[in-house]
């Protein structure tokens, strides 16, 4: 390896050891992305099921480079005035009122200024002195007519507002995108992004998660509750288990005193609220399938 491959291999390890400070697992093709989209001034559109650490990842960005975290969670029907900014009317006609009951007349410059401006996430994010991380979070929940109006805000992190005119980052704010792949997304928004798809950890790296996650409980524990979680995911479920419930379900088991699993796996069923999170699932899941994962 030449002394750039040198470089590059230092820099996604110090990238891997400040998320792990911050408490995020990473390996080197998701550090690579994180490099490319800090340097590059480009957002990351992190994909993958509910679960596998895409939010967890923004804000440990966030943890990592000290600078303020932002979120912005998507929904069917969300628009600027929700995203980005709204005027403060309550406060606009109170100042009006205020100003007819002395006589005085009000210019509409001085009503439709920053004083009577709500910010919202991406403004924020554009307008923080210092940078931020800006999380919007489950792009794919929100509209097509939506997803045309972040594009033109991320093409150059600038949004105009008609009455003040254009606003400018002055930090260009480290953006990350996540989708559950609810539906898909426009060929335009792909394209002005990074791309890393996230996947559940295998049994090693979910291990590794866990004692990091949970150092208290035991190390046989830890690798029986990574075997045992990456099993039950591969049941036909309407919600998997993601790491979240991994960890706490973990962490259920260490408050019990458990060194390991017992032998009779239908004695953890109370636990399995933890990972089973809907009627049918806690249905399917029998004694008998609890039989079978537990091998």
């Amino acid at each position: 390896m030449g002394p750039m491959g040198d470089q590059l291999d230092s820099t996604l390890q110090t990238i891997r050891s400040d998320l792990l400070r911050a408490g995020y697992l990473c390996d080197n093709q998701l550090a690579g992305s994180i490099h490319l989209a800090m340097k590059l001034e480009r957002p990351l559109l992190l994909e993958g099921d509910a679960g596998v650490g895409k939010t967890a990842l923004a804000t440990a960005i966030s943890e990592m480079v000290s600078r303020s975290f932002i979120r912005l969670q998507c929904f069917e029907g969300l628009d600027h005035h929700d995203a980005v900014y709204e005027w403060n009317y309550g406060r606009q006609l109170t100042e009006i009122r205020l100003a007819e009951s002395s006589a005085q007349t009000v210019d509409s410059a001085s009503i439709y200024s920053e004083d009577f401006l709500i910010q919202k996430p991406i403004l924020k994010a554009l307008k923080e002195h210092d940078g931020a991380v800006l999380l919007i979070d489950e792009i794919d929940r929100s509209d097509e007519a939506f997803e045309a109006y972040l594009l033109e805000a991320l093409s150059d992190y600038q949004i105009s507002i008609p009455e003040l005119g254009t606003v400018k980052s002055t930090v260009v704010p480290i953006v990350i995108l996540t989708s559950n792949g609810t539906r898909d997304l426009s060929d335009a928004l792909r394209r002005r992004c990074l791309y890393h798809y996230l996947e559940y950890p295998d049994v090693s790296r979910e291990t590794e998660i866990l004692r990091l996650k949970v150092p208290e409980a035991d190390l046989r524990l830890i690798e029986q509750a990574a075997q045992f979680v990456n099993t039950l995911r591969k049941e036909d479920l309407e919600k998997k288990p993601g790491i979240a419930e991994s960890i706490d379900w973990l962490k259920a088991l260490t408050l019990y005193g458990l060194q390991s699993l017992p032998e009779d796996p239908v004695s953890l069923r109370g636990s399995l609220s933890c990972l089973l999170k809907t009627a049918r699932d806690r249905s399917d899941v029998s004694d008998d399938t609890l039989q079978r994962l537990f091998g």
